[in-house]
């Protein structure tokens, strides 16, 4: 029998949202990967290294599931929800989590390590990066690239001002980069199909990625969520397009 609307919206607002475990959309939508394997990447860079830093890990699933972790390994968060988890996680495979505020500057001494992960981070600060590798050291990230899930983010919000669609891109990344000192040795950007198949996921997602809508409440929106709602019934799925880019950068070799 077909969920009502109210009971898909009741079941998507209760569910926990921490960490970054997408796995309770499986199923009710789908999102396509990047080519280049963001993971399987990190992994071989973490296999070389003596020392590494991964930057908001979230939950730590991505990291735990990356391989072999190198002698030292750290990782930071600032949300304390995700801070417990990460430590749950990933303190059995010999990573420490430190609670950090994603303010300059990294909690960690000049030249402290020789790789520097992160996925998806909502802020880089480039020059403390660059402050916290050793020479010859390396930062890997997959990052959110500019207009992603837009389809969704205007039908909530409305069409957005040039500057906003435009923000994140990997050229901006590869200035800051520069800027800072490191030499980009990889920049790959990739657009990529994404589909919500019942307007529980919409919400699910909404509520876990909290910068798509700012201050999204089903309350606020409950309307334009029905409408949605009837459409995805009709259509059989809302369709967007999330986009990604590949950043590594090196610390030059004074």
């Amino acid at each position: 029998m077909e969920r009502s609307f109210e009971e898909l919206v009741a079941e998507a607002e209760a569910v926990s949202v921490a960490g970054w475990d997408f796995s309770w959309l499986d199923g009710r939508a789908t999102e396509q990967r990047p080519s280049w394997g963001y993971q399987r990447l990190m992994g071989e860079r973490l296999a070389r290294a003596s020392a590494a830093l991964d930057i908001q890990t979230g939950g730590g699933e991505v990291l735990a599931g990356a391989g072999a972790l190198p002698p030292l390994m750290v990782a930071t968060e600032s949300w304390p929800p995700n801070v417990a988890r990460a430590t749950a996680l990933l303190h059995p495979l010999g990573a420490v989590v430190v609670a950090d505020e994603d303010e300059p500057p990294l909690p960690f001494g000049d030249a402290a390590f020789d790789l520097v992960t992160s996925r998806h981070p909502v802020t880089v600060w480039w020059a403390e990066i660059a402050r916290v590798l050793r020479p010859g050291g390396v930062y890997l990230s997959q990052q959110v690239g500019p207009s992603s899930v837009f389809e969704l983010v205007e039908y909530f919000l409305g069409p957005q001002p040039e500057e906003v669609r435009r923000a994140r891109h990997p050229e901006d990344a590869r200035r800051d980069a520069e800027a800072a000192g490191l030499e980009v040795v990889d920049l790959r950007h990739e657009t990529l199909r994404t589909e919500f198949f019942d307007i529980g996921a919409v919400v699910y997602f909404l509520r876990k990625v909290v910068w798509m809508v700012p201050g999204f409440t089903v309350e606020q929106y409950r309307e334009r969520l029905r409408e949605l709602d009837r459409r995805i019934r009709r259509e059989g799925a809302f369709v967007a397009h999330t986009t990604r880019f590949l950043i590594e950068a090196r610390k030059p070799v004074v």
